[in-house]
C-alpha cells in the first residue's frame, strides 16, 4: 500500500470507512484516550478541525487502549465522552491496537514512514500525531507532547502546497 487512501477502519458506529473518502484533503491522524494527561488536547484538534476543515483539512481520531488502559470505554461510550466533553464533531473511528502484532494496518503504515524518537518506530503514547497531505502521504510525526494549536502553520503548508 502506498498512501492513507488505500486503508479502510471502522467508525465508532462500526461501519467500513475507506480512506480513500478523504482524497484530497490534509489530514491529521492521532491515537487518542478519554482518560490520560493529554486527553484535554481533543478541544485543540477540535479547534483546528473547525478552522481549518473548509479549506480541506480534517482530523481523524483513532481510540487506543494500550497506554495505561486510558480508553477503556467501549465505542459508543467514547463518542459520548468526546461531544459532550469536548464538542469533537471530527470523524473517530473504533478503538484499535497502534503497536504490536495485532496493530492496526493504517498504524503499521505510518509508523513505517514517520519514525519516532532515536528511529523507533513505535507509538510511545496517546495523541502521537500524523500529517498527511492531500495526496495521502505521510509528511510528519508528531509526539504526544505537540500541543494542537502549535499545528496551524504546518497544516497550512500542506494545504497549500501542490500535490
Amino acid at each position: 500500500m502506498s498512501t492513507v487512501h488505500d486503508f479502510t477502519a471502522k467508525s465508532l458506529d462500526g461501519r467500513d470507512v475507506s480512506l480513500s473518502d478523504y482524497k484530497g484533503k490534509a489530514l491529521l491522524i492521532v491515537n487518542t484516550a478519554s482518560k490520560c494527561g493529554f486527553t484535554p488536547q481533543y478541544k485543540g484538534l477540535e479547534a483546528l478541525h473547525e478552522k481549518l476543515s473548509s479549506a480541506g483539512f480534517s482530523v481523524l481520531g483513532f481510540p487506543c487502549n494500550q497506554f495505561g488502559k486510558q480508553e477503556p470505554g467501549s465505542e459508543s461510550e467514547i463518542g459520548a465522552f468526546c461531544e459532550k466533553n469536548y464538542g469533537v464533531s471530527f470523524p473517530m473511528f473504533a478503538k484499535i491496537d497502534v503497536n504490536g502484532e495485532d496493530a492496526h494496518p493504517l498504524y503499521r503504515y505510518l509508523t513505517r514512514c514517520k519514525k519516532g524518537l532515536l528511529g523507533s518506530p513505535n507509538i510511545k503514547w496517546n495523541f502521537t500525531k500524523f500529517l498527511v497531505d492531500r495526496a495521502g502521504q505521510v509528511v510528519a510525526r508528531y509526539a504526544p507532547m505537540t500541543k494542537p494549536e502549535t499545528l496551524e502553520a504546518p497544516i497550512r503548508k500542506v494545504l497549500n502546497s501542490q500535490t
